[in-house]
């Protein structure tokens, strides 16, 4: 069984998932997640977890090190590959990590596009979890949490979603903010973290 958390940026999601895996004893991959993404292309964890995996400053570190490490993915003589291939680079090697997470057993994936994944490519393998909060909630959280002022939170949320969204909507062709996508829709601002986890664990036993 696969549960997948996507999460609005400063709504929690991250430790929903973790109190969810913990009261389930399930895996799960966060952190981890980047870890071995970060791996697999050849460059440092911290390189990937500095910015989503949408970042285009991101993308063309993470494809010079892929063109270093898997030459063969490249055409010797050929043009440098566009920022799409980049990013198509990218999206194939996080969905291998996706899958063989998915194999591994009981885990909770969390957001790296994993919903659109498994929607797409195992339907009716997984419960979907979209972890939301309001606004004003998410701004709160994220300018006490990186301790930056309120307006630049809401800059930096605001940033994050457009930014997630385009990626699930270039390459799922889904809309990552519509409900009917998911199974659950967990609401952090009012339930808190704990409850929103207990309501995910009820949801799979």
């Amino acid at each position: 069984m696969v549960i997948t958390i996507t999460r609005q940026y400063g709504a929690g999601g991250s430790e929903v998932a973790r109190l969810a895996a913990g009261k389930l004893g399930w895996g799960l991959i966060d952190n981890e997640f980047v870890d071995e993404v970060a791996r697999r292309a050849g460059v440092s964890a911290e390189e990937v977890a500095a910015r989503e995996e949408r970042s285009p400053s991101l993308l063309e570190r993470l494809v010079r090190a892929l063109a270093a490490s898997s030459p063969e993915v490249f055409v010797p003589g050929a043009p440098s590959p566009s920022r799409e291939q980049d990013e198509a680079e990218l999206v194939t090697t996080t969905e291998h990590v996706i899958a063989e997470a998915g194999r591994s057993g009981n885990v909770i994936l969390v957001g790296r596009g994993a919903q659109a994944y498994f929607a797409r490519a195992h339907e009716g393998s997984a419960l979907h979890v979209f972890v939301v909060a309001p606004l004003e909630a998410r701004i709160e959280t994220l300018a006490r949490r990186l301790s930056i002022s309120p307006d630049e939170a809401r800059k930096q949320a605001e940033q994050m979603e457009a930014d997630r969204d385009r990626y699930v909507a270039k390459y799922y062709k889904r809309k990552r903010q519509d409900p009917a996508n998911y199974h659950l829709v967990v609401n952090t601002g009012l339930l808190g973290y704990d409850r929103a986890a207990s309501i995910v664990v009820a949801a799979v036993t």
